[in-house]
């Protein structure tokens, strides 16, 4: 019996032993047992179908569309064209955060890949790819920066980082916050290389940077730079206040910027992007604009009680200058004009009920405009990031999807009021929404409509830009992950009765009467995964 016990205690313990062994020797050693926590992965991926009369009578235009509707990039709407098609996005990031720095310095790299369903293969260039056999070369690279954090709350980002015009971080907080607070993107929401630095305190926060928006020839003072100054401060526990200032040094002429549009004043880019054109002709040209502002927020997270309420106030102020004279000293220049203009926005929203999507909100902007061009020597409007770039801002937050931008868009972005200004002809925006959760945090509704009116006239059009109306329904499969339709139809105004503003650009596409009244339905899938 002793050796019966015996034995069997050999044979489990030579079982346990045997249970204990790796099945497989060379997976056991190569692959770590936890995540490599220096190396992070996050991506964005959008897939959407949609239907719209909306399309771009260029036919160069096949891969990204963007600018103002009836602008310069040729988009019309149709009667009997109707545009369908697929497309898909995905924004991954790359983060290193070695350990041998304990955490005080990170590497950020984000690229884009998107393209239209079946549209182009075995080529290079952005937005491109969908196409049978695909090997499309398209990577786009959005940032690339470097962030040190050599002491608490203290975070210096260097290379090409997001020009965001709220104070908070936009490599720690949610896009949507980015969004409602601060100016919300309206003046700058676009990628830039240069450095900032911003420290956080417990209830303040503040961001200084210096951004280089074109080089130019390095041997000449011909750049486009940007300082910026944005600092905010919790004076309660429900309330916040900022402040900002920023300035922009162009000496570029126009030069640069995005490919043969150009950039700045005098550029075909306000054409495209919807902003004032100054129609300096073909003459050198020197500006400076500095943007004075204060925003506000009470209870930003819709958090503490019910209801949130934010807003902002911003003027811009400047000169432009022009050489007339080719042939005169460099240092002589005539003062082409002055700049004064102005916008305001506040928003307010409601939460009837226990999820953040039991809301009604309310959302008014209003910016300043030019009813004279430059026969004054002042221009009376509003200049924001979109004088630049393409886009240089991105006002997407308002709950419109025509009428003003939305920001579900992968390669088509082209509403009726692309930039705050409106052309120069500034704008009166209000919109309303409401939203339910049918199923609280996984299906949720909304409805919500739009109107917006010119400030200015334009010549032969009235003030009445349009009325729209919208709504969408959202099935959450888990975070970040959904489901969602969604469908608008915009009601054109008198504003489109005028075939041309005061720089001869069409406001309506160019055609006889008013054009045929926009309407998009889509269906999108997305997964911000992490």
């Amino acid at each position: 019996m002793k050796k019966l016990s015996g034995l069997a205690a050999l044979l489990f313990i030579t079982v346990t032993a045997i249970a204990q062994l790796p099945t497989n020797q060379y997976f056991s050693k190569e692959i770590p047992q936890k995540a490599n926590k220096e190396f992070q992965f996050l991506a964005f991926y959008i897939n959407q179908a949609v239907i719209s009369n909306i399309y771009p009578e260029n036919d160069f235009l096949k891969g990204q569309v963007v600018g103002r509707l009836f602008g310069a990039n040729t988009t019309k709407t149709s009667k009997t064209n109707t545009s369908a098609y697929i497309e898909q996005r995905l924004i991954p990031f790359f983060i290193y955060q070695p350990s041998l720095f304990n955490g005080k310095a990170t590497l950020r790299a984000s690229f884009e890949l998107d393209w239209t369903w079946g549209d182009v293969a075995y080529g290079a260039g952005g937005n491109f790819g969908g196409a049978i056999s695909a090997d499309q070369v398209n990577l786009q690279t959005q940032n690339l920066e470097l962030e040190l954090n050599p002491s608490k709350g203290l975070f210096i980002n260097v290379g090409l980082q997001r020009i965001f015009d709220t104070p908070y971080n936009p490599y720690k907080t949610l896009f949507d916050k980015m969004t409602t607070t601060g100016y919300r993107l309206a003046y700058f929401g676009t990628d830039g290389v240069g450095i900032s630095v911003r420290k956080d305190w417990d209830y303040a926060r503040l961001k200084g940077g210096y951004y280089k928006l074109y080089e130019n020839y390095v041997q000449l003072n011909d750049d486009v730079s940007l300082l910026e100054l944005t600092g905010e401060k919790d004076v309660s526990r429900t309330w916040k206040v900022g402040a900002s200032a920023y300035y922009m040094r162009d000496r570029a002429s126009g030069a640069g910027g995005v490919s043969i549009l150009s950039q700045g004043f005098n550029s075909l880019l306000a054409a495209h992007n919807g902003v004032y054109k100054f129609n300096f002709g073909n003459v050198q040209y020197k500006s400076d604009v500095v943007w004075l502002g204060t925003f506000f927020g009470r209870n930003t997270e819709h958090w503490i009680d019910p209801l949130m309420i934010t807003g902002f106030l911003n003027f811009n102020l400047g000169k432009a200058d022009t050489l007339t004279d080719q042939q005169v000293s460099q240092t002589e220049w005539n003062r082409a004009t002055d700049i004064f203009g102005y916008a305001g926005n506040i928003r307010a929203s409601y939460r009837y009920g226990q999820t953040l999507n039991d809301v009604v909100t309310l959302d008014v902007i209003h910016s300043s405009g030019d009813s004279d061009g430059l026969s004054d020597g002042k221009y009376s409007g509003v200049i924001t990031g979109n004088q630049y770039g393409a886009p240089g801002a991105i006002f997407v937050s308002s709950g419109s999807y025509l009428l003003m931008p939305h920001g579900n868009v992968v390669n088509r972005y082209t509403p009726a009021i692309l930039d705050i200004s409106n052309m120069g002809y500034g704008m009166t925006g209000i919109t309303l929404n409401a939203s339910k959760g049918l199923i609280p945090n996984k299906l949720n509704a909304k409805i919500g409509g739009a109107f917006a009116l010119s400030t200015v006239q334009p010549l032969g059009g009235g003030n009445i830009i349009g009325t729209e109306v919208n709504g969408n329904v959202a099935y959450n499969f888990g975070p970040f992950m959904s489901l969602e339709a969604h469908a608008a139809y915009l009601m054109l105004g008198s504003f489109y009765d005028s075939r041309q503003n005061s720089y001869g650009s069409a406001v309506n596409g160019d055609i006889e009467g008013r054009p045929v009244n926009p309407y998009t339905v889509f269906l999108v899938f997305k997964w911000l995964m992490f």
